[in-house]
């Protein structure tokens, strides 16, 4: 029969003994501690070693799980994969109006839920590439606890025309209702499509029913203030007007800048 391990021991020792010498394969000697009953403690360094690999797979373990349900609300908010992890750390603000910007934002993200009570939204408005979906996403990203969601313009028409359809699983309603009662709405490329009556009824549709349910909402636009008018109609700019701060991005754009660094 094999000799049972140290720390396991049957022999009929007196129950005054607390402690004796034993021998680790790894270790060597130590000293074993009486735990209970035959019980007695094994090797320090070992257990020492095995409480440590515990502690990092608990770790590992957890690490995993808190990026396993931050990528599954990133893609419940469809945030684009080109701007996930975007932050205002690491938006480039080199100039006055940069800074601005980022100031106005986070101090926008800083006070969300005084922002969400009050229903007051963002427009930012400028050239391509000059950072509005970076700063934008930045906000979304920072509060993915709450119903939020990213879409291009196009992205609200598509919604709400697909339940024309015969064939629709969701009645334009609800698609509405659910539009509306998001506690924040990103709609990136606001005035990039043709602006018909079409067009500007569904967004008046979106757009008022957040009005009314005092939904904070940030639009992106390459547009200034009369264009955007023009593109969505009186009305609605009419209600944005009210609850919207509008943001300027009058830089040029960031890309070439990009493409140049990333060539070298």
């Amino acid at each position: 029969m094999d000799r049972l391990p140290d720390w396991l021991d049957t022999s009929n020792e007196s129950a005054e003994v607390t402690e004796k010498p034993a021998t680790c394969e790894t270790h060597g000697q130590y000293t074993s501690r009486h735990i209970i009953a035959r019980i007695w403690s094994r090797c320090p360094q070992c257990e020492a070693q095995r409480r440590s690999a515990e502690e990092a797979k608990a770790e590992e373990d957890a690490r995993k799980a808190r990026e396993f349900r931050h990528r599954k609300l990133i893609g419940r908010a469809a945030v684009p994969e080109r701007f996930v992890g975007r932050t205002f750390e690491n938006f480039k603000a080199d100039t006055d109006d940069k800074r601005r910007a980022l100031s106005i934002l986070r101090d926008y993200c800083d006070n969300f839920d005084e922002n969400a009570r009050n229903g007051r939204g963002l427009i930012l408005s400028g050239k391509p590439g000059t950072g509005k979906s970076h700063l934008a996403s930045s906000v979304l990203q920072a509060h993915l606890d709450k119903d939020v969601l990213y879409a291009t313009c196009l992205d609200l028409i598509r919604m709400v025309r697909e339940t024309w359809r015969r064939d629709s699983e969701k009645s334009e309603r609800q698609v509405l209702t659910y539009l509306s009662g998001l506690d924040l709405l990103v709609i990136d490329e606001m005035g990039v499509q043709y602006g018909t009556d079409g067009e500007q009824t569904i967004l008046f549709d979106v757009l008022d029913g957040r009005y009314r349910a005092m939904k904070p909402t940030i639009l992106l636009t390459n547009q200034d203030a009369e264009g955007l008018k023009a593109y969505i109609g009186e009305r609605t700019f009419d209600r944005l007007r009210e609850t919207c701060k509008l943001v300027p991005f009058e830089w040029e754009s960031y890309r070439p800048q990009a493409r140049k660094e990333a060539a070298a």
